[in-house]
């Protein structure tokens, strides 16, 4: 009798985190998309922008984006995987710059490539990277509070 409850309470949990998951990447996912048209509009608007803002905002806010897409991808870890994953692939991403091959290069010479790649290694980057993830872990630690989300989905944890 006793196994059956525990069972039973376990097939509710587990749909009770399905549920959860399938919302918590929802919200990640227009948070991402808000993300990328904000950055690509700080690349289009950057003449009617402040010059700090047009100089800035679009490596932080690519940053921002790639830290939301991991927290979407890994929703029930903790958010400090989000922060040092995207931390350690922006800044992969950077230093990969550095290389020079014709056939990066060529992908680097797209739209598409020159968006996610990069052109060329600058350390102001890695500042603006690390300025726009850890902004967005913060924000996603607040709202995480105001949702009343103060545990960790897979084992009842803490966030940190």
């Amino acid at each position: 009798m006793r196994s059956v409850r525990k069972s039973v309470i376990r097939k509710a949990n587990r749909e009770i985190k399905a549920k959860f998951s399938w919302k918590a990447r929802a919200a990640y996912l227009i948070a991402v998309l808000v993300t990328i048209l904000l950055g690509l509009g700080s690349r289009v608007y950057s003449s009617r922008l402040p010059e700090f803002v047009a100089n800035h905002f679009g490596d932080a806010l690519w940053a921002c984006m790639i830290y939301l897409g991991l927290r979407m991808l890994w929703v029930n870890r903790q958010l400090s995987v989000a922060l040092w994953g995207s931390l350690l692939f922006c800044f992969a991403i950077e230093f990969s710059q550095m290389y020079q091959a014709p056939w990066i290069n060529h992908i680097r010479a797209t739209t598409l490539g020159g968006l996610v790649l990069g052109k060329g290694f600058l350390t102001a980057d890695l500042i603006r990277y690390t300025v726009g993830i850890v902004v967005s872990w913060a924000l996603d630690q607040g709202c995480q509070k105001l949702a009343g989300s103060n545990t960790r989905r897979d084992n009842d944890k803490p966030l940190k």
